[in-house]
C-alpha cells in the first residue's frame, strides 16, 4: 500500500518564507500501516525544532490503494533551529512540499 504522510508545520517563533504554515509529506510503499497514537521516527526529524509525531489520523483509499496519515507534534516544540532550515532537513529526507493547487485535492 501507498503510504502517505502529511505535516502541517508551523512555527510559534517566525514565519515560513512569507506563509505562516507549510504542509509536507513523505511517500513511501509498506505492507505495515500506521494506526492513531503510533509514533513515527524519519531521519528528516529534528530533535533540535521538535520532538517527535504521533498519527492522529488514517484515512485508507482501498480503490486507489493509498493511505494518509495524518501526523501531529508532540506536546514539546523545541524550535532551537530555524523552521526554513527544519523543511530544508525534510526535503533532504524525501518530504516534499505539498502546493496550494495539490492541497485542494485532498
Amino acid at each position: 500500500m501507498k503510504i502517505k504522510m502529511l505535516i502541517l508545520l508551523t512555527s510559534s517563533k517566525e514565519q515560513i518564507e512569507n506563509n505562516r504554515t507549510q504542509l509536507v509529506m513523505k511517500t513511501f510503499e509498506s505492507t505495515i500501516r500506521p494506526v492513531k497514537g503510533d509514533i513515527i521516527d524519519d531521519p528528516g526529524f529534528d530533535a533540535r525544532f521538535h520532538n517527535g509525531y504521533e498519527v492522529v489520523k488514517v484515512t485508507i483509499n482501498y480503490e486507489t490503494n493509498e493511505c494518509y496519515v495524518s501526523l501531529y507534534p508532540l506536546a514539546s516544540e523545541l524550535e532551537e533551529i530555524c523552521i526554513n532550515d527544519y523543511i530544508d532537513k525534510l526535503v533532504a529526507n524525501e518530504w516534499r512540499i505539498v502546493s496550494k493547487k495539490e492541497l485542494l485535492t485532498y
